[in-house]
């Protein structure tokens, strides 16, 4: 263990946090993270098509580390995660410039069991089942859990092979980091703990990312190997999607905030079109629909144009029907509109678009935006910039709030570590340790996410997450100015209808997060064009 721990080790001040510790496991990656940030606000300006790296596909830096004993520490507030809720409030540093955060820590009081019965399994071994000790598997033979004797010290020990492994993966040492990983499989288990079904999710982008390693071009730049396709098919995420819905807050505390800017900004208006960028489901806009409906001064006539893939359209056809024939029985027209064009500057203009006389124009962006991040700031900055041109209303932006759009790859390791470590954690004490729902939920879409932001780099890397101080930053360069959300008691109450204990809020300069435990999962915003002329 000394050996793998060698490479974790600086000094920490007396305020130390292990919360922390995967932010400030190097000062050097920090302070050059933040150069990087520096520099690109510096040439912004004059550099409008500005193409250069934010990452580093070749990254083989060397890197000063953790001590072994802070990192037990670190990876002891893994483990315990009921004991963080004090250390969490205190979770952002100066480094984030995240210690403005106004935390409102509570707790919610448990209901009734909401979800039902789920018969959908992973695979065909799963079909006709409720769980997965109805394959005949003993759960006690397979877990190693954390709560046995051995359970820390088994689970301190994954998570120091995982970032020694990383650390071998960075250094592009591919045969000591194989080494490593082959111990990992041993702990690592898809039906284990929160903390071995999250490092098995890992464990697989490290293997993709191994494979990309060997088939890397001359010039060092990782290519998509035969592992880069995904396995899992439309319907599969499609299914997953709507089962995170059901079982967490994540996404219905997006759609709600999103749903109550638009409601507040369309007061008074009596024609509204709203293009839902990158639209996969339609699961946001029923309830909006409702609070529309209840207006006093009566609804209004309703566009929605999706922005979707061609392999959502036919996805999308039941629940398009389904949602017109909802607004008409409450009195709303209702008109759809698919659009299967790259999102692309080009595509987002008037005529395009088919934009109207008289409508209150509303961009929605769940989940989304950060795909168009990808290797340089200035591919963002155009797609904002033509959203800019398009005099909207006002634009709703919910994201995951997360770093995982460093320039170096360890860094987006350990982040990635850290957050899905508190998702899947918030999953388990949503649901039954050997609920195939949860499996299906953490193996069909959280994997995938996790495997694309540790395996990938360049045009293959879409998970592009950014914390809500770049969001503020990116989109105030790009002309805009918040709208503060005033939605925080409905938030409450849609959280309570969840009976799951852990589930935080907080509210950040006019933006709304939601965490598990005080760890920022969610964030929520919607920005409105900023007049100079006027301001």
């Amino acid at each position: 263990m000394a050996a793998m721990n060698g490479w974790l080790s600086f000094p920490f001040d007396d305020s130390f946090n292990h919360d922390l510790a995967i932010r400030r496991f190097c000062p050097e990656r920090v302070e050059q993270e933040q150069g990087a940030w520096e520099w690109e606000g510096e040439w912004e300006e004059k550099l409008m098509n500005d193409e250069f790296e934010m990452c580093s596909p070749s990254d083989t830096t060397t890197t000063p580390c953790l001590a072994a004993s802070e990192v037990d520490d670190f990876v002891d507030s893994f483990i315990n995660m009921d004991h963080c809720d004090k250390d969490c409030n205190n979770l952002l540093d100066e480094h984030q410039n995240f210690n403005h955060f106004h935390y409102e820590i509570e707790t919610f009081p448990r209901a009734d069991d909401v979800y039902g019965d789920v018969s959908m399994m992973i695979g065909d071994k799963l079909a006709m089942s409720d769980s997965i000790e109805d394959l005949g598997v003993v759960p006690d033979e397979i877990m190693l859990g954390v709560e046995d004797s051995n359970g820390v010290d088994q689970g301190l020990h994954l998570v120091h092979m995982l970032l020694s492994c990383a650390e071998a993966v960075g250094c592009r040492d591919t045969q000591l980091a194989e080494s490593i990983l082959s111990q990992v499989w041993a702990s690592a288990n898809p039906l284990g703990t929160s903390l071995q079904r999250v490092s098995y999710c890992v464990a697989t982008g490290l293997k993709s990312r191994l494979s990309n390693l060997h088939n890397a071009n001359a010039n060092g730049t990782l290519t998509n190997g035969a592992m880069g396709k995904s396995l899992i098919t439309r319907e599969e995420k499609a299914e997953s999607f709507q089962l995170l819905h059901q079982a967490t807050p994540y996404l219905a505390f997006g759609f709600m905030a999103a749903n109550e800017a638009i409601c507040q900004a369309a007061q008074g208006k009596d024609s509204l079109h709203i293009i839902d960028l990158g639209m996969e489901t339609t699961l946001q806009w029923p309830s909006l629909i409702r609070s529309l409906s209840s207006r006093p001064e009566g609804p209004p006539k309703l566009r929605i144009t999706g922005l979707i893939s061609d392999q959502n359209q036919l996805g999308l056809e039941a629940s398009i029907k389904a949602l017109m024939e909802d607004a008409s029985s409450v009195g709303i027209t209702l008109e759809i509109t698919m659009k299967t064009d790259p999102v692309t500057p080009s595509l987002l203009t008037r005529e395009n678009l088919n934009l109207r006389e008289g409508e209150a124009l509303f961009v929605n962006c769940i989940m989304h935006l950060h795909e168009y991040v990808k290797e340089s700031r200035g591919s963002l900055k155009a797609i904002l910039q033509a959203i800019k041109k398009l005099a909207p209303t006002a634009v709703t932006v919910v994201e995951q709030d997360a770093n995982h759009n460093g320039p170096f790859f360890l860094g987006r390791f350990l982040e990635s570590l850290h957050y899905y470590s508190a998702i899947f954690d918030s999953l388990e004490a949503t649901l039954p340790r050997h609920s195939a729902q949860r499996m299906k939920i953490e193996m069909l879409h959280f994997a995938e996410e996790i495997r694309n932001i540790v395996a990938f780099e360049g045009s293959d890397r879409i998970e592009r997450h950014e914390r809500v101080d770049q969001w503020r930053r990116q989109l105030g360069r790009a002309g805009f100015k918040v709208m503060g959300l005033t939605c925080m008691s409905q938030a409450r109450m849609m959280l309570s209808v969840y009976g799951c204990d852990g589930y935080t809020l907080a509210t950040e300069k006019g933006c709304l997060l939601l965490g598990w435990k005080g760890k920022p999962i969610m964030l929520a915003s919607a920005w409105q064009v900023h007049n100079v002329l006027s301001s």
